[in-house]
């Protein structure tokens, strides 16, 4: 299980509409050889109705139907490739301001964030947006593919202007880990192997830089607590219950003491259940089944907990990126849904909103369409929280319209780290 975890790295495409992210991508693909002769066919299909020649690369990550009509990315798509040293899942996210969202769903397991932005424009407003959304959503590293280098001659002075902005918001954001890399994704140079046109580059390919870099960032937490939210009460048949639930964190094992939040009863694990078949360990990730030594009535949405523990919040601060059609406002009421529980919570106060291009907070009182934002809450019911930058599975949540039943806010426990 340790093995797939660090063999596995999860990234989402992240920039701004019509910089080449579905096209690099696309080339991504089709130059490791990932894709099927019928894959191939049907984009040729596609490409060759909407008169763009005889392969449109988009198309390859493109999905839906509207999208493939529109030429325009909506939806997250998904694809899975593998290298003779890794495996990837590669989230390609949209770019349109209206799809933010959609952008936020794709990062929200990522280890990496692939940046892609065009080299005459530099960083447009969106690509800072899904920057900032990456980094509030614990995204510590990223490569920044520079893409149409063929559009300036290869120029090394424009390749140059587009470091230095990137370089100067990374800094502002905390990442960790920044790749900038020269590219064409339509002809094909420093995606997969290295160009002959960028003779003063001497640093790795789009490809070389994903097989390199840190993979399971997402599953770790920063302080060493396992948790498992609570999904399942389960009855054996020899009498008795079990907890079984996805366990994030840290590993638990049979033996471990542990605590039950919110009840705060303290007890010990007797014994895991994995796949029907029991075990000593359960590991990051995994959905296992876990036996305590002391009877208890919790149920769905109550967390057991080993190690630093998280607390017992009816009121949380949290970071708020608003996906919602009508203004977030004091007062309003909604539901949210933390791990595996659902309960109604008030907006107490709305704290303030981010300015993107300062990363500053401005005084306000709603929140409006793709707004990030800071805000209280009051919840009718008591959820067991981390801070996000503690543990991003036990500290985010989202906001749900009662009404429509619409998912319409991503929540971050605690304020963004850049701030």
């Amino acid at each position: 299980m340790e093995l797939a975890t660090k063999d596995l790295l999860r990234l989402a495409t992240i920039g701004s509409v019509d910089d080449g992210k579905s096209t690099l991508i696309g080339r991504l693909l089709v130059d490791t050889r990932q894709l099927f002769d019928d894959q191939i066919d049907a984009v040729v299909a596609a490409s060759e109705k909407r008169g763009v020649g005889d392969l449109d690369l988009s198309f390859v990550t493109d999905g839906l139907r509207a999208e493939r009509e529109q030429g325009i990315t909506i939806d997250v798509a998904y694809r899975y490739a593998t290298t003779p040293t890794r495996k990837f899942i590669i989230a390609d996210c949209p770019g349109h301001v209206q799809y933010t969202g959609n952008m936020a769903t794709g990062a929200s397991t990522a280890d990496l964030a692939l940046v892609v932005l065009d080299v005459v424009s530099g960083l447009k407003e969106q690509t800072r947006r899904h920057l900032c959304i990456a980094a509030l959503l614990g995204v510590r590293s990223i490569v920044v593919a520079v893409n149409k280098m063929d559009m300036v001659d290869w120029s090394a002075l424009a390749f140059q202007r587009v470091v230095d902005e990137v370089e100067t918001l990374s800094r502002q954001l905390g990442f960790e880990s920044v790749h900038v890399i020269p590219t064409s994704a339509l002809l094909g140079d420093n995606v997969v192997e290295s160009s002959s046109n960028l003779p003063w580059y001497r640093g790795p390919s789009v490809l070389d830089a994903l097989e390199s870099s840190e993979a399971g960032a997402w599953e770790q937490a920063a302080t060493l607590g396992a948790r498992l939210p609570v999904q399942w009460v389960l009855r054996q048949p020899g009498g008795g219950r079990t907890y079984a639930g996805m366990v994030c964190g840290d590993s638990l094992h049979v033996g471990d003491r542990v605590t039950l939040l919110p009840a705060n009863v303290e007890t010990m694990i007797t014994g895991i259940n994995f796949g029907g078949e029991s075990i000593l360990e359960a590991s990051v990730g995994m959905a296992a089944d876990i036996a305590l030594a002391h009877e208890t009535s919790a149920g769905r949405g109550d967390m057991i907990a080993a190690g630093p523990l998280p607390r017992v919040a009816n009121e949380v601060v949290a970071t708020i990126c608003w996906f919602g059609e009508r203004p977030l406002t004091v007062g309003q009421r909604l539901r949210l849904k933390h791990t595996t529980k659902v309960t109604p919570v008030r907006v107490k106060s709305i704290n303030g909103i981010i300015d993107i291009a300062r990363l500053d907070v401005d005084e306000s009182t709603t929140l409006t369409t793709n707004d990030i934002g800071l805000a209280t809450l009051q919840l009718a019911h008591p959820v067991v929280v981390d801070d996000y930058r503690a543990n991003r599975v036990t500290g985010s949540f989202v906001l749900i319209d009662e009404a429509t039943n619409a998912t319409v806010a991503a929540g971050m426990v605690g304020h963004a780290s850049f701030l």
